[in-house]
């Protein structure tokens, strides 16, 4: 590999190590100079391209299942026949045409969420059968190269803002006041910029999440230990500091997965639950550290009085901007982040209100609120074609108990058996009733989703 220096002085470090995931020359697979339409090319050449898709499916965070629709319409079109394993960051599939077979085993070189890519990705295959007709395998790999290229759409300080409201809403919507809530908002801004900046050097995970969450934790104690001196703020206010960390949540790993074993892809269903836990553990374990070093506890937050009605509003703005910087960070677009901060605000103030004003159970309350979230996202899909998962991961990611699952292994640390138990029960009740809430929704609304065929 070529070791390359900018203007600025010489290359990283990243930019002159050897890969350890080589890159596959997918235009080696097409004659640039070849005429032949791709419905009219050999299997190798048509293996390349629905490997291909479902390769960048995969990379943009979606399921198996989506994976594998998207691989099989592309096989119908080209007329072979394909069988798909997928997991999380690896493709292994079969293309047959009735004389030869192709296998190929593909993978990515890290995981991640990109649901701009995936709307492009979506509509390509929706688009596929009209212009196949008039695109050969090279022509169809530019354009898959162009659709590549999409990135991250926000500077690390737009993403770090993004998280920063989330936080901040989240703080509130916990029970938080004003003073954790700007304390969050700050912290959490911090925090994630410093995460946008690890991912784009390629960290691996665990130093990523080390080191963001203790930087949140930090900021925050140095901002409350000011805010003390300076405005005499009492010490129960330090109990903001668990929710400047919960940018860190996996959204879209914890419902994907639920996703895949409501479909028995177990393979992929489990190694994305695997993942998931990975980074709540490392998160949780570096969080409780910190917390030991900075002397911070967990404590309740203090009750807020106000009018019901008052209250109800502002859990309504709340939700909608916390939902719209989650997706923000997830790489939506402004319209598609609204959008799903819409559902999100009316799908997360019902869960609310219904444990509030009715004693529902909260994993209940949860079920109803995601399951809210996923007919209203059907509805919208139908209309604007957003892809389903990009509006409802984000619309529910708020719903995950991220201060449980904290507080569970805070309590476990300190050897609080009884209260670890407490929280940790609380949050597995509430884990399981997200993404069943979602399921049911897909079968109430879609067809293909309710059969195993």
């Amino acid at each position: 590999m070529d070791s390359t220096k900018d203007t600025a002085g010489p290359a990283s470090y990243v930019d002159i190590m050897e890969k350890n995931h080589m890159e596959i020359p997918w235009h080696d697979y097409a004659k640039a100079d070849s005429n032949v339409l791709i419905e009219n090319a050999g299997l190798i050449e048509k293996a390349s391209v629905i490997g291909r898709v479902g390769l960048m499916m995969l990379s943009c965070g979606t399921g198996a299942w989506r994976v594998r629709t998207s691989m099989n319409r592309l096989s119908k079109e080209l007329g072979v026949t394909c069988t798909v394993d997928v997991g999380l960051m690896s493709i292994e599939f079969n293309c047959f045409d009735g004389t030869d077979c192709v296998s190929q085993s593909l993978s990515i070189a890290n995981t991640g969420v990109n649901t701009s890519k995936l709307y492009r990705m979506e509509q390509f295959v929706e688009r596929f059968p009209e212009e196949k007709t008039h695109m050969t395998g090279e022509q169809i790999h530019k354009k898959l190269d162009t659709i590549e290229k999409i990135h991250t759409l926000y500077s690390p300080a737009k993403l770090g803002f993004a998280a920063a409201l989330a936080c901040c809403a989240f703080t509130f919507l916990l029970g938080g006041g004003p003073v954790e809530m700007i304390l969050a908002f700050i912290a959490a801004g911090v925090g994630n910029v410093v995460r946008t900046k690890l991912i784009k050097h390629h960290y691996t995970l665990f130093l990523n999440i080390a080191v963001s969450i203790s930087a949140a934790c930090l900021v925050y104690d140095i901002c409350f230990r000011l805010a003390e001196i300076i405005f005499h703020i009492p010490a129960l206010h330090e109990a903001g500091y668990i929710c400047s960390m919960l940018f860190i949540i996996p959204g879209f790993p914890f419902i994907t997965s639920g996703i895949d074993l409501a479909k028995l892809d177990l393979r992929s269903g489990l190694e994305r639950l695997t993942y998931s836990i990975i980074i709540i553990l490392v998160a949780t374990m570096f969080a409780w550290i910190m917390a030991l070093l900075l002397k911070l506890q967990p404590q309740d937050f203090a009750v807020l009085h106000m009018n019901p009605l008052f209250h109800l509003v502002l859990r309504i703005i709340a939700s909608f901007c916390g939902v719209f910087g989650f997706s923000i960070m997830f790489n939506s677009s402004v319209s598609m982040a609204s959008t799903a901060a819409f559902i999100g605000a009316a799908a997360n103030t019902l869960r609310l209100e219904l444990v509030d004003f009715t004693g529902m159970p909260a994993a209940a309350a949860a079920f109803i609120g995601a399951l809210t979230a996923g007919l209203l996202a059907s509805l919208i899909k139908k209309s604007h074609g957003y892809p389903r998962i990009s509006l409802t991961v984000p619309s529910i990611v708020i719903m995950v108990p991220g201060l449980y699952l904290y507080r569970a292994i805070y309590n476990f640390g300190i050897m609080s058996l009884y209260e670890a138990v407490s929280w940790f029960s609380a949050a597995i009740m509430i884990i399981i009733a997200l993404p069943l809430g979602l399921i049911f929704a897909r079968i109430l609304t879609d067809r293909t989703f309710r059969y195993c065929t």
